[in-house]
C-alpha cells in the first residue's frame, strides 16, 4: 500500500530518445489530430445546417463524430507534449483522467454503434414503423443512455483500477495510460476486483456484438427481397458506411484486448496502440463521406459556401 500512496506520477513509453524522431512523431501525430478534427467537425457542422440529414441516422452519427474527436483527444495531446518537451512523465491525476475519458469515449461509441444498427434495421426491415419507433424523443433518450451509462461505467472502472495497489513501478508500456499495461503494475492480490469487473463487461460487450451481426443478417435477407436493383443499391448504401465502421472499431478492439501485453516488444505495443486508438476517429469521417451519397452532397455545400463567402469578402475588400 505504501507504494501506491508514493505513487504521483508515471511513466509513459516513447516513441524515441532521438530528438529529431521525437519532432518527427510530434508533427506527425500533429497532422493525424487535425485531419481527425477537421473530418469530425465538418460532419457535425454539415449536419447541424442541412436540414436534409436532421433525421435519427444523422443525429447518431452527429454524436459518433463527437465521440471520435473526444476519443483521440485523450490520446494524441499528451503524446504530442511529451515528445515536444522531452519527457515521458505524466502525473497521477493525468493518468486517472487518460482512463477515465479513454473507457467512457469507446464504450459510448460501442454502445452508439449499436443503437445505430437499430436505426438502420427498423428502417429497412420495418419501415413501415420507422416514423413510429425512431421519433425525436426515442432518439434523444437512447443517446442519452448511451452517454450517462457509459460515465457510470467508466467512472466505476476507473475508480476500481486506482483503487489497487501499485508494487511494480510507474513504467507504464504505451503510449497513455491503459488498463492492461497499468494492472502490469499492480500488486499481485490486488487487481481481483478489475478481473472480476471485466468479466462482468464481456457478456454485455458479446450480447451487443450477437445483436449487431443479428441485425445485419436481417437486413440482408430484406434487402435481397427488393424487387428493383436500384432499391437495392439504395438500401445498402446506408448501411454500408456503418457496416465499415463497426468492422473497423471491431478490428481495432480486438487489436487492443486479444493482443499479449507481456510477451510484445514495446515497438508492437506502439504500432497497435496507434492502430486501434487512433486511426478510427480519423477513418470514420472520410469512410461516411466517401460512401454516403447524402452526407457528400452536403459537406460539399458546406465548403462550396464557405468559399463563396471567402471569395465574396475579397471582392468586396478589393
Amino acid at each position: 500500500m505504501s507504494n501506491q500512496t508514493a505513487m504521483t506520477e508515471f511513466l509513459l513509453l516513447g516513441f524515441s530518445d532521438i530528438r529529431e524522431l521525437q519532432i518527427l512523431h510530434f508533427l506527425v501525430f500533429l497532422l493525424l489530430y487535425l485531419i481527425s478534427l477537421l473530418g469530425n467537425l465538418l460532419i457535425i457542422t454539415a449536419i447541424a445546417l442541412d436540414h436534409h440529414l436532421h433525421n435519427p441516422m444523422y443525429f447518431f452519427l452527429m454524436n459518433l463524430s463527437i465521440l471520435d474527436f473526444g476519443s483521440i483527444s485523450v490520446t494524441i495531446p499528451k503524446s504530442m507534449v511529451n515528445s515536444l518537451m522531452n519527457t515521458r512523465l505524466i502525473s497521477y491525476s493525468g493518468c486517472v483522467t487518460q482512463v477515465f475519458f479513454y473507457i467512457f469515449f469507446a464504450s459510448a461509441n460501442f454502445a452508439l454503434l449499436t443503437i445505430m444498427v437499430y436505426d438502420r434495421y427498423i428502417a429497412i426491415c420495418q419501415p413501415l414503423h420507422y416514423e413510429m419507433v425512431m421519433t425525436r424523443r426515442a432518439c434523444v433518450q437512447m443517446a442519452d443512455i448511451a452517454w450517462i451509462s457509459c460515465i457510470l461505467y467508466s467512472a466505476l472502472h476507473t475508480g476500481n483500477t486506482f483503487a489497487i495497489s501499485f508494487c511494480g513501478g510507474n513504467m507504464v508500456d504505451q503510449f497513455f495510460c491503459e488498463i492492461p499495461q497499468l494492472l502490469h503494475l499492480a500488486c499481485s492480490d490486488s487487481d481481483l476486483g478489475e478481473v472480476v469487473l471485466i468479466s462482468l463487461c464481456v457478456p454485455l460487450c458479446l450480447i451487443c456484438f450477437a445483436f449487431i451481426i443479428v441485425s445485419y443478417v436481417q437486413i440482408y435477407k430484406t434487402v435481397l427481397r427488393i424487387p428493383s436493383k436500384q432499391g437495392q443499391h439504395k438500401a445498402f448504401s446506408t448501411c454500408l458506411p456503418h457496416l465499415i465502421v463497426v468492422s473497423l472499431f471491431l478490428f481495432a478492439g480486438s487489436f487492443a484486448f486479444l493482443k499479449p501485453t507481456s510477451n510484445s516488444t514495446s515497438d508492437l505495443n506502439l504500432l497497435v496502440a496507434v492502430l486501434y486508438s487512433v486511426m478510427p476517429p480519423i477513418m470514420n469521417p472520410v469512410i461516411y463521406s466517401f460512401r454516403n451519397k447524402d452526407m457528400k452532397g452536403a459537406l460539399n455545400k458546406l465548403i462550396g459556401w464557405r468559399l463563396f463567402r471567402k471569395n465574396k469578402m475579397s471582392i468586396f475588400l478589393h
